[in-house]
């Protein structure tokens, strides 16, 4: 079993994370657990953010390490909150804040202009020099509703009503979520790209 560090110290990402790879093969540890603080996300795109991260997490462990960049993506707002979106109403990890600043942001915008997409990046390297990181991508597309549902998840998640789904991402079982997330269909192409 091949022990990585995992380059977040998000909780509800960790908690997601270490259900979508309990049967990969993949020993994780939390950069946190390491004693190892998060790196500065100074890049404008999610691929470059991620890169930071795992770069980051490796050379301080001197393990391999796994790096998500991932945010919302609302079209009528140009791409907003996009790589901002933990910092979308100035401090990072309000989630209050930035769901209320979203809401304002599209107050005026009619529900067939309120499509949003969340996107995972992800970053796998063997160390902190890897040449050849492996990069997979999730894309999971719904819209933005003009209130808030459901106490499961985090971030955006009780604003986001899936394709397909009458359960805001808040509201859907975790099961159910982690399947159908951004998050999980990139862990999903990562576990089919080291053919666990």
């Amino acid at each position: 079993m091949q022990r990585i560090v995992l380059a977040s110290s998000n909780p509800g990402k960790l908690a997601e994370f270490q259900a979508l790879l309990a049967s990969s093969g993949l020993d994780i540890v939390a950069q946190g657990e390491l004693g190892i603080d998060d790196a500065e996300e100074t890049a404008c795109t999610f691929v470059e953010n991620a890169l930071l991260k795992a770069r980051h997490a490796a050379r301080h462990s001197g393990l391999g390490a796994l790096a998500d960049d991932s945010g919302l993506c609302v079209p009528a707002l140009h791409g907003a909150p996009g790589v901002h979106s933990a910092r979308y109403a100035g401090t990072h990890g309000d989630d209050a804040a930035n769901n209320a600043m979203l809401l304002r942001e599209l107050s005026a915008i009619a529900d067939a202009g309120r499509r949003a997409f969340f996107i995972c990046v992800l970053v796998l390297l063997h160390d902190a020099d890897d040449p050849t990181p492996l990069i997979v991508e999730g894309r999971w597309h719904g819209r933005i509703l003009r209130q808030a549902r459901g106490s499961h998840g985090f971030g955006y998640d009780p604003l986001f009503l899936p394709d397909g789904q009458q359960q805001s991402s808040a509201e859907l079982a975790p099961a159910l979520k982690n399947h159908l997330s951004h998050r999980g269909q990139a862990l999903a192409q990562l576990r089919l790209r080291l053919g666990a």
